[in-house]
């Protein structure tokens, strides 16, 4: 960069690569580095192509790589715009806690992520029965074609969509209950406190985080820009050594969210 938010002239006789990739590169730096701030616009292409000393065709490649990292954003005839960093949660291993605890106000683990009220926590959800197939069964530790409950989860902070997740039930455990309502959701404490007013104590929880690129219907569900990638989870719940509840997959988007593990340590006995 020449100055701050300007950039310089590309020089590619002694460098490898594509041109548009050394362009994005430098522009990449510049928004990363606070040079070009979240809302700041784009000189024009011909301008960029100009200072560059490359073509037009050339800058939109490297607008178009900017794009697909999620770095900025285009408005049709309005332009190019660095892109508005999303705020980022930290979700915390321990999260469950608040779970646990005495609901003397309603709250669940993702409200005290969120730092939200339970006024401002929504929840969409969808249930129905079905036969767990080899991949399912396997994960419940029963045969497959054991009768379950799928819910789907749809989790929003403040009207905005924050997180998907498809929980399954085993039958046996809640078929015939107020848990198999899904118009007793959002229920306070979450499925802890659901299997817990079933004589169902929840005692050790596994997760295994995964990243991948969204599905379309996770893209549109949870408006996410081109480009971002989301954390994929599959998190088991056990009662005295056998789980009870399999979440699978937890879909979180990758851009708002730091997962924050606590492992604690102990020295090992004699």
């Amino acid at each position: 960069m020449t100055r701050a938010g300007t950039p310089g002239r590309w020089d590619g006789t002694h460098l490898p690569g594509h041109a548009y990739e050394h362009v994005a590169a430098e522009l990449r730096g510049a928004i990363l580095g606070g040079e070009l701030l979240p809302g700041t616009r784009l000189p024009r292409h011909a301008d960029l192509a100009q200072r560059y000393g490359v073509s037009e065709i050339v800058i939109r490649q490297a607008i178009d790589e900017l794009k697909n990292a999620g770095l900025v954003d285009t408005r049709g005839r309005g332009g190019t715009w660095v892109r508005e960093r999303p705020v980022v949660r930290r979700v915390s291993s321990r999260r469950y806690q608040a779970d646990l605890a005495p609901q003397t106000e309603p709250r669940t683990s993702f409200t005290d992520d969120q730092g939200i009220a339970w006024s401002q926590y929504r929840l969409d959800r969808a249930y129905r029965w079905i036969e767990a197939d080899d991949h399912l069964a396997a994960l419940f530790g029963v045969r497959p074609g054991t009768r379950v409950l799928e819910r789907r989860f749809v989790f929003y902070a403040a009207g905005v969509p924050c997180q998907m997740s498809r929980p399954f039930l085993l039958a046996s455990d809640v078929e015939g209950t107020p848990v198999a309502d899904p118009g007793n959701e959002p229920w306070p404490g979450g499925t802890i406190n659901q299997l817990r007013s079933l004589g169902i104590e929840v005692d050790d929880i596994t997760e295994s985080v995964g990243t991948r690129m969204p599905t379309p219907e996770e893209t549109a569900t949870l408006q996410l820009r081109p480009g971002v990638p989301v954390f994929a989870i599959t998190r088991l719940m056990y009662s005295a050594g056998r789980v009870v509840e399999v979440a699978d997959p937890i879909v979180i988007p990758g851009d708002r969210t730091i997962l924050d593990y606590h492992v604690p340590l102990h020295p090992p006995t004699a």
